[in-house]
């Protein structure tokens, strides 16, 4: 038969030592009123309960690599192939107006290049633009009626349809 324990004593409860042996203190009591300081070692500074996380150290700073730096000499190079490719196409005859004068792009293309008319690269002077879609025949049909033309320039395709009637420099 087993013998009940002592009264107010419940062998089972934590923190409690059966049959009334003494209790272990806690080796660091709680301070300011703090219940989670307990437990912390010796020779550790107790810490405050802290409103937010520690701030982690700062990464340090890497250097560029070899591939980043001719990734960003690739894009600057294409960047400026396309501006200047778009600044060169403003002096095409799409961008000519009455008065404008034009030489040949060059000597394998049919484009035409706007120029000052005090160039020497001055080949003709616009005497009329008109809009809309010209074959080789209704192009020189249209700038025979225009006074002191002497040849044309159709600009046919993808972009604005026009025509340019044109006089000798």
């Amino acid at each position: 038969m087993s013998t009940p324990p002592p009264q107010g004593q419940n062998p089972f409860a934590q923190g409690q030592q059966p049959y009334g042996q003494p209790q272990a203190q806690a080796p660091y009591p709680p301070q300011d009123g703090n219940p989670y300081a307990q437990g912390q070692q010796p020779g550790f500074p107790q810490q405050a309960g802290v409103p937010y996380a520690p701030v982690p150290p700062e990464q340090p700073k890497r250097k560029l690599s070899f591939k980043t730096i001719k990734n960003i000499v690739i894009v600057v190079a294409v960047v400026s192939v396309a501006i200047g490719g778009y600044i060169a196409s403003q002096d095409d005859a799409d961008h000519a107006n009455v008065g404008d004068c034009l030489k040949s792009a060059s000597s394998s293309s049919d484009r035409m290049e706007v120029v000052d008319c005090t160039s020497a690269d001055a080949e003709v002077k616009v005497l009329k633009k008109i809009k809309g879609h010209y074959s080789e025949i209704t192009a020189e049909t249209e700038c025979r009626k225009v006074q002191d033309a002497t040849g044309y320039y159709a600009e046919t395709g993808d972009g604005e349809e026009f025509l340019l009637c044109l006089t000798d420099v």
